[in-house]
């Protein structure tokens, strides 16, 4: 008899108090005294844990965005979405923390260096003992390339560095064996050299000698995330990625992105269940359906409408104060935009029936509201449906959402079978996948 298939769950994180919900951090029971301190994420990577959480990974931005208005002034005054903290030394917290829980940050292809980058994220995986993810990213927007003192990419060149960056790192991370440690006192041998490889890799944009000074972890590399969602994206995800982080707006456009990366990892020669896409979620739970919707209303009223401009000109690459139809939007973005969130307001256009300015500050964070058995009959239904492989739990307000989430929805997918109740895996890859070792 075969196993149930189970359903995974990964957290989406920031490390500041503020994670996809504009207003979470005004709500009178989020934490603003300990976002600077390191016992907030090694309790929060605890939380995860004891919730059995595949993972969390840490979205980031090489800076803070001043598209809208053109300054940063919104984004500081009102608390937008900043990472106050660097993710690479919170992670290292976390992972003293914690056994089991997956731990992945976002880096760039564009603006970092394959062989720090390799070299860091192995050390990484090897210190916590095969628990590190990297979600991927090409980078979009200006302030990024001024910020490292280079320049963007045109958008149909990153994804072709961002091939050579992986080929690269994936080198790297094979330059050491599985057994090159002999650690022989007597004979005097510590590791076997012919077993310690150089790699040699030239491309066009990256390149890299080898080997790294760090050996191989216990899941050989760390497992790759990945959230593009143009043609070209998708197909450098169904290459590489191992996780896809998407935020499909409905069920229909779920299913077709999910057949879509799987056809199109068959095609790159790669089985399909060895990545898990996983839909965005974020959560309002009421002990009462009416409870759950009276939180919720509150929670949109925290939301102040300039933040939430802000925030999608920040995806956008365009200010939105400024666009009123498609060329306006071509015009202001040039080089800049992450696809998914064009994608997105898109949809809001053909599916509302507004234009385009008014699609672009629509205040939709479609969170699922309701009583923890409600919520948990919407991602029973969704998963079902074969339109995904688990969901990115993202927070309204912190830790409260989390917490709530963890104690109440948890047991309750746990309870229908749907959800681990312990870790059967030793790394994050095994856990996620099922896959010893890549």
């Amino acid at each position: 008899m075969g196993s149930v298939r189970q359903m995974r769950l990964v957290a989406y994180s920031k490390t500041g108090p503020t994670a996809r919900h504009m207003g979470g951090w005004r709500h009178p029971e989020s934490m603003l005294d300990d976002f600077l301190t390191p016992a907030r994420y090694a309790q929060y990577a605890r939380t995860l844990e004891d919730a059995k959480f595949d993972g969390c990974f840490f979205a980031d931005l090489i800076g803070i965005y001043d598209i809208y208005g053109g300054n940063y002034d919104t984004y500081v005054r009102n608390g937008g979405q900043i990472s106050y903290l660097d993710p690479k030394v919170v992670l290292p917290v976390m992972a003293a923390a914690t056994s089991h829980l997956g731990l992945g940050i976002t880096l760039s292809t564009t603006f970092h260096n394959a062989y720090h980058l390799s070299r860091w994220l192995q050390s990484l995986d090897v210190l916590s003992n095969g628990r590190a993810a990297w979600n991927v990213v090409t980078s979009a927007a200006e302030l990024e390339a001024q910020n490292v003192g280079a320049t963007l990419p045109p958008r149909n060149e990153r994804y072709d560095r961002a091939d050579e960056f992986l080929e690269a790192c994936f080198a790297l991370w094979n330059s050491w064996d599985e057994d090159a440690f002999v650690l022989d006192k007597e004979k005097g041998v510590f590791a076997d050299p012919a077993k310690v490889h150089y790699v040699n890799y030239s491309g066009r944009w990256t390149s890299a000698r080898g080997p790294l000074p760090t050996p191989r972890s216990p899941q050989g590399r760390p497992v790759i995330m990945q959230a593009g969602s143009s043609d070209r994206g998708r197909d450098f995800a169904a290459r590489w990625a191992e996780a896809i982080f998407t935020d499909q707006r409905t069920l229909p456009a779920l299913k077709a992105f999910y057949d879509d990366i799987k056809t199109r990892m068959v095609a790159h020669g790669r089985r399909p269940e060895h990545c898990a896409i996983l839909q965005a979620s974020t959560f309002v739970i009421g002990e009462t359906e009416s409870i759950a919707r009276e939180r919720a209303a509150y929670l949109k009223s925290l939301v102040m409408p300039e933040t939430w401009a802000a925030r999608v000109s920040g995806s956008l690459g365009a200010d939105v104060s400024k666009i009123q139809t498609e060329q306006d939007l071509a015009a202001l973005q040039g080089n800049q935009g992450i696809r998914g969130a064009e994608d997105r307001i898109h949809q809001t256009v053909r599916e509302k029936g507004m234009t385009l300015a008014e699609a672009a500050v629509d205040d939709k964070n479609d969170e699922i509201v309701g009583t923890p058995s409600q919520v948990a009959d919407h991602l029973q239904h969704i998963f079902e449906s074969g339109a995904c492989d688990g969901f990115i739990v993202a927070p309204t307000y912190f830790p409260g959402m989390i917490e709530q989430f963890c104690r109440s929805v948890v047991p309750e997918l746990q309870r229908r079978g749907l959800f681990r109740k312990e870790y059967t895996g030793k790394t994050l890859r095994e856990n996620l996948l099922g896959v010893a070792a890549a």
